[in-house]
């Protein structure tokens, strides 16, 4: 089964996420659609593991060419190829240099349909002020060593991560109806 390809919504505002990298990885993992497998990505800068489980919403396509990335809140690591269903929970609006000029590359972040403390989140200004630092600290510093210059614009909401993966289900759509 081809895991870039699975629908992007189990149901209404339910969507799959496949996972990557797990909680704890000091790895970037990464699916490679060719070989239908995860594969090895790249270190992590020293002392850097993923906060939560990272990974990607199939049947999406984002301004960088990949399906859409997505951070999965919850209390326990999966594994690699994982799917979870997940709520929209808000995008850390990301900006950093691209290949010529500083574009947008926001993170989507999503809770567990089915978590613990995760349930009783439903906007980004529920998590704690710290929680949301340390998770923009995390995707600063981890591209610290490269050429990106990221910067967090702020945090939006659960509408403003349904947009972004309608938009990116979109695009998919459209790429795969050129291909036809």
């Amino acid at each position: 089964m081809k895991l870039d390809r699975l629908p992007t919504w189990a149901k209404k505002h339910v969507v799959h996420v496949v996972v990557e990298a797990p909680r704890d990885s000091r790895l970037k993992l990464k699916y490679d659609p060719e070989l239908g497998a995860i594969t090895w990505g790249h270190p992590l800068p020293i002392g850097f593991a993923y906060p939560f489980d990272w990974g990607f919403v199939p049947s999406t396509l984002a301004p960088d060419g990949d399906p859409l990335d997505a951070l999965v809140l919850s209390e326990l690591p999966s594994y690699p190829g994982v799917v979870v269903p997940c709520r929209p929970f808000g995008v850390m609006l990301l900006e950093e240099f691209g290949a010529k000029r500083r574009e947008r590359n926001d993170r989507l972040v999503v809770v567990p349909g089915d978590g613990r403390w995760t349930n009783e989140l439903e906007d980004p200004d529920d998590l704690p002020r710290s929680t949301r630092q340390e998770i923009e600290h995390f995707f600063l510093s981890s591209v610290f060593f490269t050429r990106k210059d990221a910067r967090c614009l702020g945090w939006k909401g659960p509408k403003a991560a349904i947009r972004l993966i309608e938009s990116a289900a979109a695009k998919a759509g459209k790429r795969r109806n050129k291909a036809a």
